[in-house]
């Protein structure tokens, strides 16, 4: 089956979610979408795309649904709650879920699903915002081979690379140490500004002089200015990490492992998002140094 052959459901136009159907509406693909506000639906870049009323409605006569939405209870909602995927996805269809939940979560999913002759990939994504729209996101997906080859034509839109770890869960775990070290790298980007800024020195010339370095980093290349402003341009929300954040300390918790940087920026957020920056970038972890006059 080629790209222009698959039917296509979109459920979740949020901040990621919608570059990624716009992305799928340019490659030609006729779309079927639905988004909890309903807003996002009527984008002008979607146009020729079907706005659905329900998740239900977006699933029939689908070939793959795909999900990009917040949280394990949006997942579950989405395809088993009221006017749900499940009743109307079609046996043999594939639902390939973007979204960032527990490993758990995925397995118990794709095992309903499966029961119903649905084939289920978990396929969270990383590269933020930016990578969203450019169609440049890095895919970790886990489930099975042959199913993913049915979804890669999509996969292949979205995303600039392709991962497969194995079964059901493995991209949610693989997912988790990611998130692990967004965080470690953001924390020191911005406590590295803080001081660099308390010393007095040119910061500019420090962040271009040390990102081609041993210390370079996506995060110093792509944040530094930002944080040295005092701008947080949303690239990922600072409360979608801390909650990826406690999906990761509690598969680290199952093996026995102790995190104890990942515990402490996740402190450290809880902190901004009781001030209210929940919804700003993960960078807006400067905020904790109060460097800017």
């Amino acid at each position: 089956m080629t790209r222009s052959d698959l039917r296509v459901g979109m459920v979740g136009l949020g901040a990621i979610g919608l570059p990624m159907a716009v992305n799928l509406r340019r490659a030609g693909l006729g779309l079927k979408v639905h988004t909890r506000s309903r807003t996002a639906e009527q984008h002008p870049d979607l146009e020729g795309s079907q706005a659905c009323s329900s998740a239900e409605e977006a699933s029939r006569d689908v070939d793959v649904l795909i999900l990009c939405v917040s949280d394990d209870a949006a997942v579950d909602s989405v395809l088993f709650g009221r006017q749900g995927a499940a009743a109307s996805l079609p046996n043999g269809s594939v639902v390939l879920d973007c979204s960032t939940i527990a490993p758990s979560t995925a397995v118990a999913a794709a095992e309903r699903l499966r029961r119903q002759g649905v084939s289920y990939i978990d396929a969270p994504v990383t590269g933020g915002t930016e990578g969203a729209r450019a169609g440049t996101l890095t895919v970790l997906a886990g489930g099975d081979a042959e199913a993913l080859e049915r979804v890669r034509p999509l996969l292949e839109v979205i995303g600039g690379t392709v991962h497969h770890f194995g079964a059901v869960g493995r991209g949610q775990q693989v997912k988790a140490v990611n998130q692990v070290l967004v965080a470690g790298s953001y924390a020191a980007v911005a406590e590295a500004m803080a001081l660099g800024t308390r010393l007095g020195l040119p910061m500019q010339e420090v962040v271009a002089a040390l990102s081609s370095g041993a210390a370079g980093s996506w995060a110093l290349r792509n944040r530094a200015d930002g944080m040295l402003a005092g701008r947080y341009p949303l690239g990922f929300r600072l409360s979608l990490h801390h909650k990826d954040l406690g999906i990761a300390l509690k598969e680290a918790d199952s093996v026995q492992l102790t995190l104890p940087i990942s515990n402490l920026v996740q402190q450290q957020e809880a902190e901004l998002i009781g001030r209210g920056h929940g919804d700003e970038d993960v960078s807006a972890l400067h905020r904790l140094f109060d460097t800017i006059s």
